[in-house]
């Protein structure tokens, strides 16, 4: 036999006896390591006693109450109605052209006197149209109410903050061409 043959298992040997006794000594450490260390486990506060407190508002106004409930109710109810009559009559007619476009995209650029009636002259897209009182413009329902040399005075109808419908005026200034 070759002296590689004879040393090979005897290296095996040693080899295999090394690791077993690192991995006992592992394995004695890890045990030392949990027998010495405790955990420190704070113990919880005693839970704080309740006192109560007497109910002082039992006599008080009840928010839950029907009759409260009702009056809030017959409130919305009214509002809601004045409010839907105001654009009721709006919703029911035909709209005009005008009512199409924004009034910001509208300029009043002139106004004349047709058989006894002011008439205001709004360009829209590059058209011009005749406006007269009781006619419409803009997209908030915008009745005109009058038509002066140098404005068209509206009443628009407008929802607020809370949904509510209500008038407000609006006007269109008579816009002078820059050369």
């Amino acid at each position: 036999m070759s002296r590689i043959q004879l040393v090979l298992p005897l290296v095996a040997v040693l080899v295999a006896g090394c690791g077993a006794s690192q991995q006992e000594e592992l394995q004695q450490w890890m045990q030392d390591q949990r027998a010495s260390t405790r955990p420190k486990v704070e113990p919880i506060p005693e839970p704080k006693k309740f006192t109560p407190q007497p109910y002082s508002q039992a006599n008080a106004f009840d928010p839950f109450s029907n009759q409260k409930l009702t009056q809030a109710l017959k409130r919305e109810t009214a509002q809601s109605t004045t409010s839907t009559a105001l654009v009721a009559p709006e919703l029911a007619r035909r709209k005009e052209p005008l009512e199409a476009y924004p009034l910001d995209t509208m300029a009043m650029v002139g106004s004349l006197v047709k058989q006894g009636q002011p008439v205001a002259l709004v360009r829209v897209d590059s058209l011009l149209y005749q406006v007269r009182p009781g006619n419409y413009l803009g997209q908030n329902y915008g009745k005109v109410l009058k038509v002066g040399e140098t404005e068209v005075v509206l009443r628009e109808i407008v929802q607020d903050a809370a949904g509510e419908w209500i008038e407000r005026t609006a006007t269109l200034q008579l816009q002078e061409r820059s050369k």
